[in-house]
C-alpha cells in the first residue's frame, strides 16, 4: 500500500478543486479531514480528502490545502464552511486533528510521513500490508 499526500494550493481556487475532487469521486470517499495548527501565531486548518486506494495499484490519494484556511474554532470563515457543506452533502463526517505545523520539519516530505504515521496509528487511513 502506497499513501501519498498531493498538495494543492492554499487558496479559494484550490479549495474549489479540492471540493469538486471530493463530489467527481464520492464512490472513492474514504474520509475527510482538518488538521490544526499553529503557523506564525495564527491558528489555521489544512482540509484533507482521503480517497479509498485504487485497485488496482493499492495508491491511496490524501488530498490537502496546506495551512490555508484560518481555524474555523478561532475565526469562522466561508472556505471552511465551504469544506464542512461539502462533507455533509457527501454524508461524510470531518475527523479534526491538532498537529505539528510542516515548518516544523527540515523538510516536506518527512512531515508527511509524520501525518501518516498518525492518520495510520488513529486507523483513518489503510494500513501497510
Amino acid at each position: 500500500m502506497q499513501q501519498r499526500f498531493i498538495e494543492l494550493g492554499n487558496g479559494y481556487t484550490d479549495l474549489f478543486e479540492l471540493i469538486e475532487l471530493a463530489k467527481a469521486n464520492r464512490h472513492r470517499l474514504h474520509g475527510m479531514l482538518a488538521l490544526h495548527t499553529i503557523v506564525a501565531d495564527q491558528a489555521v486548518t489544512s482540509p484533507v480528502l482521503i480517497l479509498k486506494p485504487t485497485d488496482p495499484g493499492e495508491f491511496q490519494a490524501l488530498y490537502v490545502c496546506l495551512e490555508g484556511i484560518p481555524d474555523p474554532r478561532v475565526q469562522p470563515n466561508k472556505r471552511y464552511s465551504l469544506f464542512a457543506e461539502t462533507a455533509a452533502a457527501l454524508g461524510a463526517n470531518i475527523v479534526e486533528l491538532e498537529v505539528r505545523p510542516s515548518s516544523s520539519f527540515p523538510d516536506k516530505t518527512l512531515f508527511y510521513q509524520y501525518l501518516i504515521g498518525i492518520l495510520r496509528m488513529n486507523r483513518l487511513i489503510a494500513p501497510l500490508q
